[in-house]
């Protein structure tokens, strides 16, 4: 089991380093929903401190969706662990995001957390947020966008927002699910059952189900999926062209 330790903190620092996550000075909220990738990733990045050579501050942040039954305790015990400071936003999100049957659920709540947390990074002067997605999540996106939008576009490591006030940050972005799920377990983690009635009734769910059924027993074919994330080949997809009077033109010239 230690070895599932090592690994998931080597492809976090990978990801760190890759992609530039964290510099000197940086205070960073953490997204924690009390789920199993949010808490590991406040564990590891928490950690990490006591052993790279620069500093960046730590603030978690859990936004109470207002569904009963959810308790912070577990997570504001767990932070306090780990020295990291701990804030708690009340809302109503969940209940009001299931009453318009014209968006979904998942969409609605997910707009209205993410405004929550940028607003709480600005109140608390945190330059960056943390969000724990890995990189399952990432795929299941981009499958998402193919299916249901019709383009080719995914979650990013690290994006800009905000004119560049906020940077938004995926530190488990190069860490399977299955990967987190056994650090979790390994580490005992105080993992949160998420009371969403929506949860395992989604698009997303389908589309993961369905991925996680294609790759099983292939680990190769999950690893070639997110490489060509970053290796696209322009010359070789489709574009449209518009002559001089602004008219498509099919695939354009050969």
């Amino acid at each position: 089991m230690g070895n599932i330790d090592a690994r998931v903190r080597r492809l976090v620092g990978k990801a760190i380093w890759e992609y530039r996550l964290l510099q000197e000075g940086d205070r960073v909220l953490v997204g924690v929903s009390g789920g199993k990738d949010s808490l590991t990733m406040l564990k590891v990045l928490a950690e990490r401190r006591k052993v790279i050579p620069i500093e960046y501050e730590l603030i978690a942040v859990t936004v109470d969706l207002g569904f009963d039954g959810f308790s912070v305790d577990p997570i504001r015990e767990f932070a306090s662990s780990l020295g990291c400071p701990f804030v708690v936003k009340r809302t109503d999100i969940g209940p009001r995001s299931h009453k318009d049957p014209s968006e979904t659920p998942c969409f609605q709540c997910s707009r209205m957390r993410r405004k929550v947390l940028f607003e709480t990074a600005t109140e608390l002067g945190c330059n960056k947020v943390a969000l724990g997605h890995t990189k399952d999540d990432i795929l299941v996106t981009f499958f998402m966008n193919v299916f249901f939008s019709g383009e080719i576009s995914t979650m990013l490591p690290r994006q800009e927002l905000f004119g560049g006030k906020i940077t938004l940050i995926r530190p488990l972005a190069l860490v399977d699910e299955e990967k987190v799920e056994e650090f979790s377990k390994h580490h005992g983690l105080p993992v949160i059952k998420d009371p969403c009635p929506t949860k395992g009734k989604t698009k997303r769910a389908e589309v993961k189900e369905w991925l996680n059924a294609f790759f099983r027993g292939r680990k190769e074919l999950k690893g070639n999926a997110f490489h060509a994330l970053s290796n696209v080949n322009l010359k070789y997809l489709l574009a449209s062209y518009k002559d001089d009077e602004g008219r498509y033109s099919g695939l354009g010239p050969s």
